[in-house]
């Protein structure tokens, strides 16, 4: 019997394996995925400061190796530039078939046991918790994205459409080597498209929108992706929808957990998840290694809460904000005029910022003075 069975490999699993083996070396964990690694995800691909801290912390940092950080950031609306900034720490655009399978590969050099597996059923029984009849673990943290089957096998149902994103990335050819663009498109708002540059003559682009408010086909998406590069020919197109934050399902039953994309872990203002899925996978990989049987499940909502809490309560606030076009604005002005509020609203949209007096102060100043 496993001490561990985390299912699914991405950021979150392996976070999960990497924090359980850190804080029990002999612990027996295993990473099961349905993929072959390296796999690609479709994503924006980006990795803000606050989640290149945490790949520091869990001893992953190498996950970033040969990409170089970016150095601007650059925020519009309208389709021109309202806000360039240096950003306010190393954020880094690295495709997801190489980021998450170099971190698969450090989960595996650190001791987890990585096994092909496409996960049917769970049963929690006897004390530990069953999948497919056939792996027995102590605690299973569930890992396995947007369309997770241990949230389903915990009578968790899917985002409703207002809660849910539905976005479409490619890849394209760029000049830029060093910036992070995101356009609001006001007109099919809430909506947003982006570009980032990796590095090397490309470009991450995309697009996406809220489901409940998105009523076009797979051609449309592709078309708002392709407004993004003003006519250069996008390669790799793939859809993926994105559990918002606004909606997400209690992340413990028993002795089974979830983490990122399974537990709805997706800022509602950027799309972001990448942060949220190290850190929600580290925290269950040491609760679920560390922690009596019984108070797993406890423990670990208590330290998501504890962590989390505030930035969550003040990113769902800032969601409803934002939809008066009114507020955008002076958000925009306000992070063009001042360092700090700039600094604000990047944590609260890249990382675990909470939606500080100083952000809304400089807001209502832009507000009053357009």
């Amino acid at each position: 019997m496993y001490d561990l069975a985390i299912v699914g490999a991405g950021p979150a699993g392996a976070a999960a394996a990497l924090s359980a083996l850190a804080a029990r070396p002999a612990a027996r964990v295993a990473l099961l995925d349905r993929a072959a690694f390296p796999r690609d995800k479709a994503c924006g691909d980006g990795i803000g400061p606050q989640a290149v801290a945490m790949l520091h912390r869990l001893g992953a940092a190498a996950a970033l190796d040969g990409h170089r950080p970016l150095a601007w950031f650059e925020l519009g609306a309208g389709g021109r530039v309202a806000v360039r900034r240096r950003l306010p720490g190393a954020t880094y655009t690295v495709p997801r078939r190489v980021f998450d399978g170099r971190l698969v590969h450090a989960a595996v050099a650190a001791g987890a046991q990585l096994r092909r597996w496409r996960m049917r059923n769970l049963e929690q029984r006897d004390g530990h918790v069953v999948v497919d009849g056939e792996i027995a673990a102590r605690v299973v943290v569930g890992a396995d994205g947007a369309g997770s089957r241990i949230r389903a096998a915990l009578g968790w149902p899917s985002n409703p459409p207002d809660a849910l994103a539905i976005a479409m990335r490619g890849y394209a050819p760029t000049a830029d080597v060093d910036v992070q663009r995101i356009v609001l498109d006001d007109a099919n708002w809430p909506a947003y498209g982006w570009a980032f540059a990796i590095g090397d003559g490309r470009a991450n682009v995309g697009w996406g929108a809220i489901r409940s408010q998105f009523t076009g086909s797979r051609e449309t998406l592709a078309s708002h992706v392709r407004a993004q590069t003003a006519g250069v020919d996008v390669t790799d197109l793939s859809a993926h929808h994105l559990p918002l934050s606004t909606r997400r399902p209690a992340p413990a039953e028993g002795r089974v957990l979830l983490a990122g994309d399974a537990a709805s872990l997706i800022n509602p203002l950027s799309g972001e998840g990448i942060f949220y899925a190290l850190l929600s996978g580290a925290i269950a990989g040491h609760v679920a290694v560390t922690t009596p049987a019984a108070q797993v499940a406890s423990r670990y909502r208590h330290a998501l809460r504890r962590r989390l809490g505030r930035h969550l309560t003040s990113t769902r606030v800032a969601s409803r904000l934002i939809d008066s076009g009114w507020i955008r604005g002076a958000g925009l002005r306000a992070a063009a005029r001042s360092p700090t509020a700039f600094a604000d609203l990047a944590a609260l949209a890249l990382g675990d910022g909470p939606l500080t007096p100083r952000l809304l102060v400089a807001t209502a100043r832009s507000a009053l003075r357009p």
